[in-house]
């Protein structure tokens, strides 16, 4: 008895997903308006059959929809606007997108976007990317011994010292920070869409704007960050995060 000659049916379903769909929503913002005709769609869902008839087994005769179905995979023509979807929204977010009319033709997938959840319509945590070549703040990651051995502060520490710490709960997110050398404390809320680590990098920018606050009777300054993630992004010569690009002018200024 002879087996099943070809190729296994997890590797033609690889094939399918990193190569054939990945091809055709290659260009996915110039065509998905016309992905949304009829005959655009019965062809996608030619390729899409021919792909699953080897995947599963199934007959030529087995429909379509019953096929996506039962592997939970959408239409092409879905990929294709979803991929269209999240392109636009990175160029808009960047200042790049550029349109005459935002209600004709491909343009009109911004406006689509943006109608349908008031969450596009809010700007995002990306830009250009910037360089911070000649940073004049210094970042030391101390070692777990370094924090254990001895009583009080770690002396890497001086001046003005602030202890941050950034949480994210199922209500939201929010920060801490606390004072030692001025005995200030301050509690921020981020609302429930920020990141762990933009809320590591704001509550380091909060530490500064209340450095800026204070009469600074002290040479330095110290922040304590358990965020390792964003203390390497600091100290990282470039940067494509708004938020992060603000901490590190703020930290420069303090730091002159």
């Amino acid at each position: 008895m002879q087996g099943k000659v070809g190729l296994k049916p997890k590797v033609v379903h690889w094939l399918y997903v990193a190569i054939v769909q990945a091809t055709i929503s290659f260009a996915s913002l110039v065509l998905w308006h016309g992905c949304q005709k009829a005959s655009a769609k019965k062809r996608l869902s030619k390729v899409k059959k021919l792909a699953y008839l080897l995947i599963m087994g199934a007959i030529h005769m087995n429909p379509t929809g019953a096929i996506e179905a039962l592997t939970g995979h959408p239409q092409l023509e879905l990929v294709i606007q979803g991929e269209a979807r999240s392109m636009t929204h990175h160029l808009w977010s960047v200042g790049c997108w550029s349109y005459l009319h935002p209600s004709q033709g491909q343009s009109c997938i911004l406006t689509r976007l943006q109608k349908s959840d008031a969450i596009f319509n809010m700007g995002v945590d990306i830009m250009k990317m910037v360089f911070n070549l000649e940073p004049k703040y210094r970042v030391t990651m101390l070692t777990r011994e370094e924090w254990t051995t001895g009583s009080g502060t770690p002396p890497a520490f001086k001046g003005l010292v602030w202890f941050t710490d950034g949480s994210r709960t199922v209500e939201g997110t929010g920060d801490g920070v606390y004072g030692q050398s001025v005995d200030r404390r301050l509690s921020i809320s981020l609302g429930k869409y920020a990141t762990v680590l933009q809320v590591e990098v704001y509550v380091i920018l909060a530490s500064v704007h209340e450095t800026e606050t204070q009469d600074r009777p002290k040479k330095y300054v110290s922040i304590c960050s358990d965020g390792q993630a964003a203390l390497k992004l600091l100290q990282a010569a470039k940067t494509t995060s708004p938020l992060l690009r603000q901490c590190q002018k703020a930290m420069n200024v303090i730091s002159t």
